[in-house]
């Protein structure tokens, strides 16, 4: 089955500059230590624009191998000053994972912890959220999102509760088609949601039609998700080299360029590219380093893709 990580693999060489795979650092330069960062509107915190996403890469079993990965995963996140990790009781055992790793690599409080709600009714609502939080070690957490705006008016009166008693610092909204994009806008618009949560990437340009705007205008921090379009985008360019102007913004391979089309949108706050590799981790979080495109450079990037 092709995946994120398998075509990733045949294309991260593809590039130019020392950070091609072959010669990942096992930690990124020291002379740039801070990875670019954006202010939360609804309180001014600032979170590096890169996170780590969970779906399917952390949804594993036992075995001893997949688990000392992704906590190398884990630790070179937080070693490398990343902090928001995504994940949902919808990705299988990924909750759970990330709850047993980061707490052995002693990194829990380190990490800025984001799941979601996905069930209908308040009680189960509640199970749900507290089952969570047990699977994550936490007692309490920065971010709860009604997951695909799941009987999300029910939830949303929950969480408002959970966040006066200081269970959940922050609130969002979650969806992953833009059939629902008018819908979280709506939301947006009624409820004093903090995070909004869709997908954008270099080939999925729909968001900027209106949502992003609409999410600047209320004040609701945006995390964009499917930024390389679960893999597809490599297959994509497989056997197209990285343009050489690419270098103007400091990006050196297909996976950072993605990366930074998506983060040159000024309201895109993070984004959260799933993956159990170091490798490719190290290359995500590289895409939070040195300049963005400008608005005629992401022209000429969304021309390379869409002329392939």
């Amino acid at each position: 089955m092709f995946t994120i990580d398998s075509s990733r693999r045949r294309f991260l060489r593809i590039g130019i500059g020392a950070l091609a795979a072959g010669s990942l650092p096992s930690r990124l330069p020291a002379a740039d230590p801070l990875l670019r960062s954006r202010p939360i509107p609804a309180t001014g915190e600032r979170l590096p624009v890169v996170g780590l996403g969970t779906y399917r890469s952390f949804d594993v079993g036992a075995e001893n191998a997949d688990r000392v990965r992704l906590r190398r995963v884990l630790e070179l996140f937080a070693e490398n000053g990343g902090t928001l990790v995504d994940t949902s009781p919808m990705y299988g055992s990924a909750e759970a994972v990330v709850g047993d790793l980061a707490d052995r690599a002693g990194i829990t409080e380190r990490l800025f912890l984001a799941t979601k709600v996905w069930t209908r009714g308040r009680q189960d609502g509640i199970a749900q959220m507290q089952r969570s939080l047990a699977l994550l070690r936490r007692t309490t957490i920065e971010l709860m999102q009604v997951h695909n705006l799941v009987d999300v008016e029910i939830q949303l009166a929950t969480l408002a509760d959970w966040k006066a008693q200081g269970i959940v610092q922050y609130v969002g909204i979650t969806h992953y088609t833009g059939d629902a994009f008018m819908e979280l806008e709506a939301i947006m618009r009624r409820y004093p949601i903090d995070f909004v949560q869709f997908p954008y990437s270099i080939a999925n340009r729909v968001a900027e039609q209106r949502l992003l705007a609409a999410a600047a205008h209320r004040g609701v921090a945006v995390i964009t998700h499917r930024n390389f379009e679960k893999g597809r985008l490599f297959k994509r360019v497989q056997g197209h080299a990285l343009p050489v102007w690419t270098h103007e913004f400091d990006c050196s391979t297909w996976g950072q360029f993605f990366l930074k089309y998506v983060l040159a949108a000024p309201e895109v706050n993070i984004v959260i590219p799933a993956t159990g590799n170091p490798k490719h981790l190290l290359d995500n979080l590289q895409a939070a380093r040195g300049a963005l495109p400008d608005a005629a450079q992401r022209r000429r990037m969304v021309d390379v893709i869409d002329n392939l």
